[in-house]
């Protein structure tokens, strides 16, 4: 009897272990796909459904699974592949290419972009968006979704033109909601000495896309040569967090390692992460496209973009692709040399020390000049932080002051000062300012800098690429 039970346990346990094994294999043959099933989960809007040939089945990297099997599953044990999140690292990393005009960009072809894309390791298109107050139709979340279907990440780009900032705002916000993974400010000569404008814009973006969503200003590279550009406002608290500076060696007349120390000295203060901007636009030298790219390494840039798609050339091209070797003889304190600012100069790196002053409890106008009271200013905080006291603002003073936040400013047109103000001491007895709460927050109301009236120094990029159409 007791033998009689055993046998009937052992056929019971038996059985159960085989249905066990045919429902677990039934769920894997269904998750593998099977012949003719698409591998990899679908994304809205995207996938095989994205349309265009060449486009629907997105990259194969090398060295990754092209299918549901993973690389060391010798079990046979088949997993989806996780779906492409462009979102999932800085879109500015990498190696990114700009798009002016579609049509004009592969006669608009975006299986022959994608492929483009992926000959020449291509991780990121910026494509134009809009122009002042006109929107691009070219900018769609078909668009979008057909190239996040190729694995390539999709930032729009809009000129602004500071006229009606509002208007402009609501423009960059509608292109990311389109999909756009990061939004790029193109700011020009057209945006120097207004603040309130940039202010405005700045604000309103913001309370559209959130603070957190990634903006770029691609501006001017030699802030001491535009005054009255605003940099301070786009790349301060609540502007953009990274700063993408054209740097066309080629088109300003010096070699690709000039134009990376002078831009780096000015732009640095502001302590925004750099992605240099290159030329590949007037056929320049392919071994002066490779330098600018191990510049970019040696001075830890995450990541380069190159001006333009449209009027890249062949030998460019392949310059950009083309293996790099570190730079011979590079000081690697260049990555981190600022430039010394002192008595007399003027424009907005100026309002920038100026603002930090005010945060460290040193009162001083905001005004954009560098006279007598912003050096005595200088040497109190000097004083106060045991540096050598000299009045300038070198090496040593700009890693002190830039631990301190720049205070926050609301700027006015001259003559409306008061407006939404409330009147409260700032600073030390005798430096009354009016502070405005009408945000939330305590900000000083100062008149627009006096630097703001400054004409610039010169265009060092002659033409204004961006603007309008080609």
């Amino acid at each position: 009897m007791d033998r009689v039970r055993c046998a009937g346990a052992r056929t019971l346990i038996a059985l159960l272990l085989l249905c066990l094994a045919g429902t677990v294999g039934a769920r894997a043959a269904s998750g593998a796909g099977g012949a003719g099933v698409a591998s990899g989960p679908r994304q809205t809007g995207a996938g095989s459904e994205a349309g265009g040939a060449g486009v629907a089945s997105g990259p194969q990297k090398a060295g990754a699974a092209s299918g549901p099997h993973q690389a060391g599953a010798a079990s046979g044990r088949r997993t989806a592949r996780p779906a492409f999140d462009p979102r999932a690292t800085n879109p500015l990393h990498g190696r990114a290419m700009w798009i002016w005009e579609l049509g004009l960009t592969d006669a608009g072809d975006l299986s022959r972009i994608v492929a483009a894309a992926r000959a020449h390791r291509i991780t990121t298109v910026l494509i134009k968006s809009s122009d002042g107050t006109t929107a691009w139709s070219q900018f769609t979340p078909a668009l979008v979704s057909t190239l996040h279907a190729a694995h390539l990440k999709v930032c729009a780009w809009q000129y602004v033109y500071g006229n009606r900032p509002g208007v402009e705002a609501n423009l960059g916000a509608a292109a990311v909601k389109d999909g756009a993974d990061c939004l790029v400010i193109d700011a020009e000569t057209e945006y120097e000495g207004k603040y309130v404008a940039a202010q405005a814009y700045v604000h309103d973006l913001r309370k559209q896309i959130g603070g957190r969503y990634p903006v770029a200003l691609a501006g001017f590279p030699y802030v001491d040569y535009h005054p009255a550009f605003p940099y301070s406002v786009f790349l301060g608290p609540g502007g953009a967090q990274f700063n993408v500076p054209q740097m066309y060696w080629r088109a300003i007349g010096v070699s690709p390692a000039a134009v990376f120390a002078h831009t780096y000295a000015f732009n640095l203060p502001y302590e925004r992460a750099i992605y240099p901007l290159g030329q590949v636009y007037g056929n320049p030298p392919p071994r002066q496209i490779r330098q600018f790219r191990r510049l970019a390494l040696q001075y830890g840039a995450g990541g380069v973009s190159w001006w333009d798609w449209q009027e890249a050339r062949p030998a460019g091209w392949t310059a950009l692709a083309a293996p790099t070797g570190p730079v011979p003889r590079f000081a690697a304190s260049a990555r981190t040399q600022m430039a010394t600012v002192g008595l007399h100069a003027r424009g907005d790196l100026v309002v920038w020390i100026q603002e930090h002053l005010v945060s460290a409890g040193e009162p001083d106008a905001v005004d954009g000049s560098f006279g007598p009271s912003t050096e005595a200013a200088v040497a109190a905080f000097q004083a106060a932080h045991g540096l050598l006291v000299d009045g300038l603002v070198g090496p040593e003073t700009w890693a002190a002051l830039l631990r301190y936040p720049p205070a926050p400013i609301r700027w006015v047109h001259h003559g409306r000062r008061t407006v939404a103000a409330s009147a409260l001491a700032v600073g030390r007895p005798g430096r009354e300012r009016r502070v405005d709460r009408t945000r939330g927050t305590r900000s000083l109301v100062e008149p627009v800098p006096v630097s703001a009236g400054i004409r610039a120094r010169r265009d060092e990029i002659p033409g204004h690429f961006g603007a309008g159409r080609p």
